[in-house]
């Protein structure tokens, strides 16, 4: 059996393989859909809050407009106490509460000072910080309103009462993530962990069902079969990873700063690693189930260590060397950096030489696995 015979052969093991068919092809598109879904709205906004105005003046009622003026925040209703306010976000008919209190407009034109209280549902965080982020501003907004009424009643001019109130004018523009969206955030790095697992599932249990059984694997040299074995896949995901990065951050209008050859390049030695453990790790199971239970289980620490949704600096030290033998690891961040952020190619130049030293180690490594697997077939205990 020659070298295109056996990727022939590896091609129609793969395609008549159940398991392996839908872990790759049907997890990859349903992950692609599954994953930026809970995203797809990008941030929380119009976050529905009830008023408990104890004051009814004209200022308290401007803070309320400015609050539902806010992108943040939709004022649904005043209501006329605490209790009442509670039940409607108890009967989740609003996420969040503003309370303006007694005195408020008289105090504030004594000079007094005077407290906004608000609240809401913080078991959503995103919804919570939402709530309060809107709030903060309108009562900003108040506040520069009536330290403007004041220095007027002062007889301070016009225009330098504007400049004294607003002193200070940013302009914020967002870098790399235009929209401040979770999509363009969470999607990339998610994508090369979906790749990067589904790549291992597939290896392991294609490896697992072979081995300790005859077949075409026992007729080949054990380079040969691991040579053909990654091309087959590395075609498969080439598709898939042109998918991901090509048309599915076309579609969620995800950020690619780096070129094609690049990205093409950077590519290239993750896949090949990740390809090479996963037949050296096949090698280890026994059961066709095995590979499936045990990538999952350890997909979310592998998200956690890859440092995009987790700071490094949080977690262990020894736990973050630990995992810089994991391909997705340097490949995620690398990628990002490439990809997202507009690093130069000398600045992922150590990640994906990195890359390049886990794909030797465990190429060889596969190598070697495969030989034992072979001689103890044809030696059997």
């Amino acid at each position: 059996m020659n070298f295109w015979q056996l990727m022939v052969a590896e091609c129609k093991a793969i395609l008549a393989d159940k398991a392996i068919v839908v872990t790759l092809f049907g997890g990859v598109l349903f992950y692609s859909v599954l994953y930026p879904l809970p995203y797809l709205h990008q941030v929380p906004t119009e976050q529905q809050i009830v008023v408990v105005d104890h004051d009814n003046s004209s200022l308290s009622r401007l803070v309320t407009r400015h609050a539902d003026a806010s992108a943040k925040i939709k004022v649904l209703a005043n209501v006329n106490s605490i209790d009442q306010a509670q039940a409607w976000i108890d009967a989740g008919k609003a996420h969040g509460l503003l309370v303006i209190p007694a005195d408020f407009r008289r105090n504030l034109l004594l000079g007094k000072g005077a407290t906004l209280s608000y609240g809401g549902d913080a078991s959503y965080f995103l919804i919570y910080s939402a709530i309060v982020e809107g709030l903060v501003s309108a009562g900003i907004d108040a506040s520069k309103h009536v330290q403007m009424i004041g220095l007027l009643a002062r007889g301070q001019n016009p225009e330098l009462a504007q400049q004294a109130v607003n002193s200070i004018h940013i302009n914020s523009v967002p870098a790399f993530n235009p929209s401040l969206g979770y999509t363009p955030y969470v999607v990339p790095g998610l994508f090369l962990l979906i790749l990067h697992q589904t790549l291992l599932i597939g290896t392991g249990i294609l490896g697992a069902g072979q081995w300790g059984k005859q077949g075409y694997w026992q007729q080949v040299r054990p380079v040969t079969l691991v040579l053909a074995r990654l091309s087959v896949f590395m075609m498969i995901y080439a598709l898939f990873s042109s998918f991901y990065l090509g048309a599915c951050f076309y579609w969620y209008k995800v950020s690619v700063v780096a070129s094609v050859i690049e990205v093409g390049l950077f590519m290239l030695p993750f896949l090949l690693a990740t390809g090479s453990l996963g037949i050296y790790l096949s090698s280890l199971f026994r059961r066709r189930e095995l590979p499936t239970q045990l990538y999952l289980l350890v997909s979310m620490p592998i998200l956690f260590v890859s440092g995009f949704v987790w700071p490094i600096a949080l977690i262990p030290q020894p736990l973050v060397v630990a995992s810089q033998v994991i391909p997705a690891v340097p490949a995620i961040m690398g990628m990002l950096e490439l990809n997202q952020l507009g690093a130069g190619w000398l600045a992922v130049l150590p990640k994906w030489l990195q890359l390049w030293g886990l794909f030797a180690v465990f190429v060889t490594m596969a190598i070697v696995a495969i030989a034992r697997k072979q001689q103890d077939v044809k030696t059997p205990s």
